[in-house]
């Protein structure tokens, strides 16, 4: 194991949905790394249920809050509470929010301020960086 997958799986909310990570999930999310537009099999994902956090298992979003916002990563409208964290990126020559996971510190995506309501608010999250559990039957 890499110290950027023990950084990101042996995490304080590390259970159940724990799990080795690979070579392109630390790169998206410890190295800030972005998947390809439209490569994530969530884009897709229609079931209720819950995303999680891959590397540690941290709820973050529900399905409830999921649209698609054309952008070619898999996008929420809203998050559950406290679950994510924020800071300013200047990388690529732009300003933008960047989403990590606030319990693995975890590289989840960006926040925009162009979606529906009621919130307003995109966030665009690498599919790399989810673990979908649908909702029992």
């Amino acid at each position: 194991m890499t110290s950027n997958e023990a950084n990101l799986t042996d995490g304080p909310a590390c259970g159940s949905g724990c799990g080795p990570l690979t070579p392109d999930q630390i790169r998206v999310m410890r190295d800030h790394g972005t998947e390809r537009p439209g490569s994530s099999p969530l884009n897709h994902e229609k079931r209720a249920g819950l995303y999680r956090c891959a590397a540690c298992g941290t709820p973050l979003f529900r399905s409830e809050a999921k649209y698609d916002s054309g952008s070619g990563w898999p996008s929420y409208y809203d998050v559950l509470p406290h679950a994510v964290e924020s800071h300013t990126d200047t990388s690529h020559g732009m300003v933008r929010t960047e989403i990590h996971c606030a319990s693995c510190q975890g590289h989840l995506g960006h926040l925009f301020p162009d979606g529906p309501r009621p919130t307003g608010l995109r966030y665009c999250i690498n599919g790399l960086a989810l673990n979908f559990v649908p909702d029992a039957a």
